[in-house]
């Protein structure tokens, strides 16, 4: 798999994490145990520190970026989708990240919310703990997030990720 180090930058990856070996993970990324990073995704920590918590999956396609000024820290328990793209973020423990959806520089998700497939969360701006952010750019509905969807598709990613470690063989 192409794991890198890019000067002085090296990834470190607990040895209970899976990394499909299709997915790329460039300088200063952590990953924490039993997460998961799916084919295509790219995890890029060339200019700032990318942290994943435990039990998070980072899906096919995402991209995850960081800057000097702005690390990206997606914490435990979480799942981001495909084709999602997080710069300079936080994503608070438990929370999900919806398939094609953007969050920017120093926005916040915090545990318990959604940022619904597609939505744009724009740089400084908060999702509430349990609140759904939809549309481009994307507006707050308060607790209309699923805590116990958010569970069960982080839970799912985890056996996953297992039976890949297991069963996963190129042909």
């Amino acid at each position: 798999m192409p794991i890198y180090a890019l000067e002085n930058r090296s990834p470190s990856i607990h040895p209970d994490a899976f990394v499909h070996p299709d997915a790329v993970v460039i300088g200063d990324v952590r990953i924490g145990a039993e997460s998961s990073i799916w084919p295509s995704a790219v995890l890029r920590g060339d200019y700032g520190t990318i942290i994943i918590g435990e039990r998070t999956s980072i899906q096919d396609g995402a991209v995850v970026h960081a800057v000097a000024e702005f690390p990206t820290i997606v914490g435990s328990d979480c799942v981001v989708g495909h084709l999602a793209h997080l710069e300079g973020c936080i994503i608070h423990d438990r929370a999900l990240v919806g398939s094609g959806s953007v969050v920017l520089h120093q926005a916040n998700v915090f545990s318990g919310a959604t940022v619904a497939a597609g939505a744009v969360v724009r740089n400084r701006m908060d999702v509430p703990a349990k609140a759904l952010a939809v549309g481009v750019p994307a507006q707050i509905k308060p607790d209309a997030s699923s805590e116990e969807l958010i569970r069960a598709s982080a839970e799912v990613y985890v056996h996953n990720a297992r039976r890949y470690k297991k069963e996963l063989r190129l042909l």
